[in-house]
């Protein structure tokens, strides 16, 4: 019996394609509120500090947006732990007797006045200490709002592009289960690679860049780019998708039996979701036990392996996927069509248990 491949879908399954709906739209929520709300108001933020004048000397200089110096001594410095990057407590007595702490990146050792009864300036804006004046050089302190809009500005870009992907690639996986009866055509594909690589960029663009609209011409510029990758590849994939899908896998020699997971499908006795197949010479058994020995299910001889090829969106329902390296063996029983699926690298050792596959159509030259 030679296998033939229909090109139309059957109407029995169809992509399930709503979990990538729900999880791509509320990643664009998400997104859209990270990148309206959040990393505009830290934008903001950043602009009044940079621009903020010093307290007059009269008056109450606790209030309003001016940056109130004060003479401080050192206490004492306290390493801080618990954080990738390495930074330090710095503990200061005022001038009125109050006691208060900042953090600031680094080491003390960068910062040869950072010893106990130095003298420093602390830089108070908004009721926080926002840099510190050693005798030597300032140093900002983790209250630093220069730049801290990129902190929502990536995962605004990142979490937008990454849900773009998603609905992008439900799109992609309703127009191409249409066209072709693969369960991952090769829409899908183009559509996640282009989508992950947009998302690399807008992850990150707003670091090398100095302010939000920067990032976003960036991304935009580079997102153009990808995009012409991504088109330019459209007919190569289109002619590879054309072409006879059958897998050919190197030839594997059985010693002795094998167990992988795997299923067999179809309206035969030996078939089940067991979870395993014992694979050894002229011997190929279904078993829920991965060494093969107990409730094991023997496959006659008279199943005989038609193709090897990808899995299909027309496949039974409960079809295992094992992570997309799901390949699928079509078989038949006397008449009866048969699958027997397993992990590509395990599929050698289930064919090397079964008669040989026939050869393969040949090609037309004309095409």
């Amino acid at each position: 019996m030679t296998p033939t491949q229909s090109s139309e879908p059957s109407p029995r399954r169809r992509p399930t394609t709503r979990p990538a709906l729900v999880v791509g739209t509320l990643l664009a929520l998400v997104s859209t509120w990270l990148l309206l709300v959040t990393t505009p108001g830290a934008r903001d933020k950043e602009h009044a500090f940079t621009t903020a004048a010093a307290c007059p000397a009269t008056g109450d200089a606790h209030k309003g947006d001016c940056l109130r110096t004060v003479n401080a001594v050192i206490d004492r410095t306290e390493k801080e732990t618990g954080r990738k990057t390495s930074s330090y407590w710095l503990y200061v007595t005022e001038p009125d007797g109050s006691s208060t702490r900042t953090r600031i990146d680094g080491s003390p050792r960068q910062d040869p006045g950072a010893r106990p009864g130095a003298s420093v300036e602390v830089t108070y804006w908004r009721d926080q200490i926002r840099y510190v004046d050693f005798p030597t050089a300032r140093r900002y302190t983790n209250a630093d709002p220069r730049g801290a809009y990129r902190i929502p500005l990536t995962f605004g870009l990142g979490l937008g592009l990454y849900g773009a992907t998603f609905l992008a690639g439900a799109a992609a996986m309703a127009w191409g289960t249409r066209r072709s009866p693969k369960a991952y055509p090769w829409q899908v594909g183009l559509a996640f690679t282009g989508g992950l690589l947009l998302t690399a960029l807008g992850v990150a663009a707003p670091w090398p860049t100095d302010s939000i609209g920067e990032a976003l011409q960036l991304t935009a510029l580079g997102g153009l780019v990808i995009l012409a990758g991504c088109a330019l590849a459209v007919p190569f994939l289109r002619r590879r998708g054309r072409r006879d899908d059958t897998i050919a896998l190197k030839p594997y020699v059985l010693t002795g039996q094998e167990c992988v997971p795997g299923v067999i499908m179809g309206e035969v006795p030996y078939a089940g979701t067991a979870g395993f197949l014992a694979a050894a010479p002229g011997s190929l058994a279904t078993t829920p036990d991965p060494t093969g020995a107990f409730h094991r299910k023997e496959t006659p001889r008279t199943l005989t392996p038609l193709r090897l090829r990808p899995p299909y969106s027309a496949d039974p329902p409960g079809r295992p996927d094992f992570d997309g390296r799901a390949v699928v063996l079509e078989c038949e029983d006397g008449g009866v069509p048969v699958l027997i699926v397993t992990r590509k690298k395990d599929m050698p050792k289930v064919l090397a248990s079964l008669p040989p596959l026939p050869p393969p159509p040949t090609a037309d030259p004309t095409r």
